[in-house]
């Protein structure tokens, strides 16, 4: 590996330069030598920020080059996400595929089998392990506060009444559209990283407007086989969202609301340095319940440039990627089974 890891962004969108290049380029570990995107203005946006990197007009130019990259980042549309990433592992790059992993299982499954063949990275840009609120979650449980957990509610809503935009305006839930792809992936991930494998699962799926190409509201519940049932709630047309998250256990419970803040801090242009930077603030604080005995718990700061340390500390030492891959594939498999039987239904 050389001195800095030499990485590829394919695709400039949100998550290319919200989600990806900004956490590169704070890591000393990483140095972002290649741009992907076909749109003008986003290549513009790329050669300003970035003007060091190469801006090339598709991920083939990327592949052309392989011999001067070491890592891939995908951030392009679901259906493209086996193909590119696919291609990347053929040409010896490691590679970080954004949320959803990919479309079908069954690729998955040919994904993780090649990288392991190849002795290459694979992993899954699920940065939501790394908000603020789920971290408070972690530590929680890490010390029993609450007791044996029997409920855990999340929620993940926002309004948006005139539809998706760009690309998730138009595909199919066959094609990796819908609320379940986008968001699902993240609130999936979270219930199986708490409560592990699940034995059996109920859904309701929804769409809401008339534009509608895929469902734009979901509600899960996973029976884990650890005895802790998840109540999963997505929508993307609630004006007044609920707790983002509520446990209850036999000491207690606790509840919180609001969005991490990373998302939006990232988008504005704040950098991971600044003090601010994944904080909520006091007046967004979850509440634990203990009997009669009401408590604030502070939310412990959001860290999604943890994600691209873990993945430095893989390359250059041989450790665990960030995410692996299975547990998305696990997501994945609940995903097509949930749809398998909303279709039969």
């Amino acid at each position: 590996m050389p001195a800095t890891i030499r990485t590829a962004i394919i695709g400039f969108g949100v998550s290319g330069k919200v989600f990806h290049a900004p956490l590169l380029a704070a890591n000393p570990d990483f140095e972002i030598s290649m741009i992907a995107t076909s749109n003008p203005e986003r290549q513009q946006q790329a050669a300003s920020a970035y003007p060091q990197a190469a801006i090339v007009p598709s991920y083939q130019e990327v592949l052309d080059s392989a011999e001067h990259v070491d890592l891939i980042v995908i951030g392009t549309p679901p259906p493209t996400h086996y193909e590119i990433a696919r291609a990347a592992l053929e040409h010896g790059l490691h590679v970080v595929v954004d949320k959803p992993f990919v479309v079908r299982s069954a690729q998955g499954e040919e994904l993780i089998a090649l990288a392991a063949q190849r002795g290459l990275a694979l992993t899954v840009y699920q940065n939501r392990r790394w908000d603020g609120d789920f971290l408070t979650v972690k530590q929680l449980l890490a010390e029993k506060t609450l007791g044996r957990i029997h409920s855990f509610e999340s929620r993940f809503e926002w309004f948006k009444p005139q539809g998706m935009r760009s690309w998730k305006a138009e595909l199919t839930a066959q094609d990796g559209g819908g609320i379940l792809y986008d968001l699902g992936t993240h609130l999936i991930d979270q219930a199986l990283e708490l409560f592990g494998p699940v034995k059996s699962m109920q859904s309701s799926l929804r769409a809401l407007t008339d534009q509608a190409t895929a469902e734009e509201e979901a509600h899960l519940v996973l029976n884990h086989q650890a005895g802790t049932q998840s109540r999963l709630t997505m929508s993307s047309l609630n004006a007044a969202p609920g707790p983002r998250f509520h446990l209850a256990g036999s000491l207690g419970a606790y509840c919180t609301q609001g969005l991490d803040p990373q998302e939006p801090q990232l988008a504005s242009g704040m950098g991971v340095e600044h003090a601010e930077y994944g904080r909520k603030p006091e007046s967004g604080w979850g509440h634990m319940a203990l009997g009669d005995e009401t408590l604030t718990v502070p939310t412990i700061t959001g860290d999604y440039p943890e994600f691209y340390r873990l993945l430095g500390d893989c390359l250059r030492s041989n450790g665990p990627v960030p995410v692996n891959p299975a547990d998305s594939l696990e997501a994945l498999r609940l995903i097509e089974a949930i749809h398998c039987s909303s279709a039969s239904a």
